[in-house]
């Protein structure tokens, strides 16, 4: 049996989403999550990082549906100039950024200053990851990765689901499925430039195309196929509350499952559970264009 980061996204975004953070991590079950550094409950949420260094934080990089740290001015190409916001949909980000409209100046500075909030908080960052795996794309890929080289982070997520999870996930929708097989094409590319970069990652995500419906059997089947190796479990807990309703997210009633899947963790009592700060890492290369 392999080694299992258990990862909890959208750390900060609510009160609701802190307090099964905390919980979780209390119960032995959660070991790590990813910050946002702007979201209605941040500032809540470092202040519980700050005190639990057992639990691995990283920073949630959010580049799309959300609110920038930089004043709009300074990441034009990242905003929607009817609301001042990040680009609300991931189609109409990903549409500006394959059509050349998105400048990775602009990426690049706004993920320095997402990281850059976290750090002056006191955190020291295992890793980073990106709000709907953003950077599971080139063009985003690699000025993510200088802005967290400079800030002296070496992990970043691998966002791509391995085919025996997927297979362990019988009952995700297929439109998840459709999604994930399509998307796989870019895998290569990633696992290139993270090489070329020097930057630590697992051996893959589970439970990508679970999003949104990861229950106590699927994690339960996705723990009893784990092969060896460092795998990461993406979670995405929380209370379906009140504060949860004034968010847009088509993460609402899934979120208190998902809080309750994870505690079938207690029953594989030899599972070892770690953080991205069990990766190994290694100098970084020059920075390959």
């Amino acid at each position: 049996m392999g080694r299992l980061i258990v990862n909890a996204d959208d750390f900060g975004l609510t009160p609701g989403v802190n307090r099964a953070v905390r919980e979780l991590h209390g119960a032995g079950v959660l070991t790590s999550a990813t910050l946002m550094a702007r979201a209605r409950a941040t500032q809540e949420a470092l202040d519980f990082a700050a005190h639990t260094p057992s639990l691995g934080v990283g920073c949630h990089i959010v580049l799309t549906d959300g609110d920038p740290v930089l004043p709009p001015s300074q990441i034009p190409s990242l905003i929607d100039a009817k609301t001042g916001r990040l680009t609300i949909t991931l189609g109409q980000f990903l549409l500006r950024l394959f059509s050349g409209r998105i400048r990775a100046e602009e990426i690049e500075a706004e993920a320095a200053a997402q990281i850059a909030v976290l750090q002056h908080a006191g955190l020291r960052l295992t890793h980073i990851d990106t709000h709907k795996h953003t950077h599971m794309f080139p063009a985003l890929l690699r000025p993510v990765l200088r802005a967290a080289r400079a800030a002296g982070i070496a992990a970043i997520r691998n966002p791509f689901e391995p085919v025996w999870a997927v297979h362990a996930t019988p009952r995700a929708p297929w439109l998840r499925r459709a999604e994930e097989t399509a998307l796989r094409r870019f895998e290569p590319a990633l696992h290139r430039i993270i090489a070329q970069e020097g930057f630590a990652t697992t051996d893959g995500t589970v439970a990508v195309v679970g999003t949104g419906t990861l229950d106590a059997a699927m994690v339960r089947s996705l723990v009893r196929q784990l092969p060896a190796g460092t795998w990461e479990l993406v979670t995405h807990p929380g209370y379906n509350d009140a504060d949860l309703a004034q968010v847009r997210t088509r993460l609402r009633a899934s979120r208190e499952i998902e809080m309750h899947a994870l505690e079938a963790l207690r029953e594989f009592p030899h599972l070892e559970l770690a953080s991205f700060a069990a990766l190994p890492t290694s100098p970084a290369p020059a920075t390959v264009s």
